[in-house]
């Protein structure tokens, strides 16, 4: 009995310890890039949005907002609330415009976030 009790418990510790392992860890960045849509920046392969016009419809009709890096990487603004929220209200006055945002950003599957904590238009470029 006591034999089964700690395999047991082994068990649940090995399970909690690869649960824990397996979260994502975050990390301060900072991202210059173009918002625009994310259809857009993926579909079409845009380096930067064709208008502010049609980052704005196409935000406003669903398509969630982006920040497409100065080195081609796709951030996804995120929430790190629960339960989460989209972002685009947020991002929606940056929509085709250049910007700086900063906060935790987080990779996984190839895939990177940002929470943004920060953002401002890049002024000139």
């Amino acid at each position: 009995m006591n034999f089964r009790f700690a395999a047991l418990s082994l068990a649940c510790m090995t399970i909690a310890c690869l649960l824990w392992a397996s979260e994502s860890k975050s990390e301060p960045i900072s991202v210059h890039g173009w918002v625009l849509d994310s259809a857009c920046a993926i579909t079409k392969g845009l380096d930067k949005p064709i208008s502010r016009d049609c980052a704005l419809a196409c935000a406003r009709a669903g398509s969630p907002l982006v920040i497409l890096a100065d080195d081609g990487t796709i951030y996804w603004p995120i929430s790190d609330k629960t339960p989460s929220s989209g972002q685009n209200e947020r991002l929606l006055p940056f929509a085709g415009e250049r910007v700086t945002a900063s906060g935790k950003g987080y990779a996984r599957g190839g895939s990177h976030a940002i929470v943004v904590e920060d953002i401002q238009a890049e002024k000139g470029k």
